[in-house]
């Protein structure tokens, strides 16, 4: 689904697609809860950028949830590829988020910061000599914390996804989901490609944080 000449329509359900499996499997709830909702107040606005937010439905979900505990989130959502920026723009409407078709260092270059930044599925397409500058543009644009959200890979986690895929055979959804497990990080790897001041979380089903604290670490 990276190919800039793959199927338009096929891309566009992949996209809805994703909405499902993201909300099923990626841990975004539990990662509002525990790391997200804690450092929110009420009464006090706070910003968030998304990075590499594809479709758009983790930002969506993060808003909703913080609007449900009466908490003002102001959600920046970013993806350089235009296909992506469109579909989300179009089919996501939501009060609080905003998205642009950019990239991070096109934020850094306009003087923006946020109190959270995130990314969701982004680090296993980067290329070995990307990963520390896609962390160090993120550290930079965060005055809190960075928190990127990937897959984990094991024989048991391919083995799964490639049995409850099988519905989605008219998108992207299955074929991209194999190779993204194959091409991401255990997390010994993570740890040991991710610079000083990160740290690795495993949570579960397949997933590893990688997080950086800005306020312990300046």
């Amino acid at each position: 689904m990276d190919l800039p000449g793959c199927d338009p329509d096929k891309l566009d359900r992949t996209y809805a697609q994703f909405a499902v499996v993201n909300r099923a499997v990626s841990g975004w709830r539990g990662i509002y809860v525990s790391q997200l909702r804690p450092r929110l107040r009420p009464g006090t606005p706070a910003t968030l950028l998304d990075i590499g937010c594809g479709g758009g439905d983790v930002p969506i979900m993060l808003s909703r949830w913080a609007a449900r505990d009466g908490l003002r989130l102001e959600i920046t959502a970013i993806d350089p590829d235009p296909r992506a920026s469109r579909f989300a723009a179009e089919r996501h409407p939501a009060a609080g988020v905003r998205f642009r078709q950019a990239t991070a260092a096109d934020l850094i270059a306009e003087g923006l910061s946020f109190d959270l930044v995130v990314s969701n599925h982004v680090l296993h397409h980067l290329a070995e000599d990307e990963l520390p500058v896609f962390l160090a543009e993120s550290a930079e644009l965060c005055r809190g914390r960075v928190i990127h959200n990937d897959l984990r890979r094991s024989p048991a986690a391919y083995a799964l996804f490639y049995a409850g895929a099988l519905p989605f055979t008219r998108s992207y959804i299955r074929q991209d989901g194999l190779t993204s497990i194959r091409r991401s990080y255990t997390a010994a790897e993570l740890r040991a490609a991710a610079p000083p001041g990160w740290i690795v979380r495993r949570r579960a089903p397949f997933r590893n944080l990688l997080v950086l604290d800005r306020t312990a670490h300046g």
